[in-house]
């Protein structure tokens, strides 16, 4: 039985060949048969077989790590793309580092500068909902890092990025509460600052146009946390100017709403639909649970990874296109709102 770490060597022993046909072996060298590059790498999976991220960072310029950042690792959102980025780096040789700004600037820019110091290959980013200036992402991308943003993403910047169509999201979400009757409807908004809040308010705003319904400034409101939900709600209610219906930008801003709503025994979805968004623990465990908009952050964050390791990975980087990918989301429907 094996009680260190899998090595080269271990592989190599047990098949009866040398350590440097395994090497090549696991690297789809030409001159070995694919039989053995088969028996080689069954056995390496079996086995557990990791690379050593020190010894591949001796023998060339890479360390085989990953940086992340991201505002909230305690964010159902964010954790998701972080177990997505972590799967697919882990199946293709790399570690990850995971930093979190908090949503504090200038936390960001120490992330940046310890990811980079750390020589980290590349680096996976959301920005704070407060980054007005990208200077410290362009230092990186300078340095030849390369850098992909996912949901929050930098505009100007030459990187790739991985994000939702959050007009259309939005747009479905508020036109389903229309299908279902609410004829004066709220909308939770986030910071206008960031493209994802700006994007959700035109959905948001277009479907009601569509729909003849109408656009009341006064309920848009700025509430992106369960807190300012809470308020939110509370001073509706305090100027008798209730909504039937509420889009949330967050499923956070939805479950303050719905807290507040029954302890003022006024129902959900009865008297008040709400639909949140992202399809977090908290939609569900809700009362009742929330309608709200998967965002599929897993596959988001797999495909930030991938599509990272493919230009850490190409010679010719600098030549390939970057790209924008959008993650599709869907609309999952609970009992927060009516039924169609």
């Amino acid at each position: 039985m094996i009680n260190h770490q899998i090595t080269i060597k271990d592989i190599a022993k047990q098949l009866g060949i040398s350590a440097s046909t395994v090497s090549r072996a696991l690297k789809d060298h030409p001159d070995i048969s694919d039989k053995t590059k088969t028996k080689v790498k069954a056995l390496a999976k079996e086995l557990k077989y990791r690379p050593n991220a020190v010894a591949l960072s001796l023998q060339s310029s890479k360390s085989n790590v990953i940086g992340i950042i991201v505002p909230q690792i305690v964010h159902h959102f964010f954790s998701s793309v972080i177990s997505g980025i972590e799967e697919y780096a882990t199946d293709n040789g790399y570690n990850v580092i995971i930093t979190q700004s908090n949503e504090i600037v200038d936390k960001e820019i120490k992330n940046c500068q310890t990811l980079v110091s750390s020589r980290v290959d590349g680096i996976i980013v959301s920005r704070t909902k407060h980054t007005t200036d990208f200077k410290h992402f362009q230092n990186i991308i300078d340095k030849d890092v390369p850098m992909v943003f996912f949901d929050r993403t930098c505009h100007g910047l030459k990187t790739d990025r991985i994000v939702i169509d959050d007009y259309r999201a939005a747009y479905e979400a508020t036109e389903y509460l229309i299908k279902t009757g609410c004829k004066k409807i709220a909308h939770f908004s986030g910071p206008e600052i960031l493209k994802i809040s700006a994007k959700r308010m035109w959905g948001f705003r277009d479907a009601l146009k569509k729909n003849n319904i109408p656009f009341y400034e006064e309920l848009i409101i700025n509430a992106d946390n369960f807190e300012k939900g809470k308020e939110a709600i509370l001073q509706l209610i305090k100027e008798n100017n209730l909504p039937d219906g509420i889009f949330t930008v967050n499923d956070m801003s939805a479950a303050g709403a719905i807290n507040i709503l029954k302890s003022k025994n006024i129902k959900v979805p009865e008297n008040v639909s709400i639909i949140g968004f992202t399809n977090g623990l908290v939609s569900t465990i809700t009362d009742p649970p929330l309608t709200t908009v998967e965002q599929n952050g897993f596959e988001m964050g797999k495909k930030s990874a991938e599509i990272l390791i493919k230009r850490i990975e190409d010679e010719n980087e600098e030549n390939i296109p970057y790209v924008n990918e959008i993650i599709p989301t869907k609309l999952i429907i609970r009992s927060s709102t009516k039924s169609l």
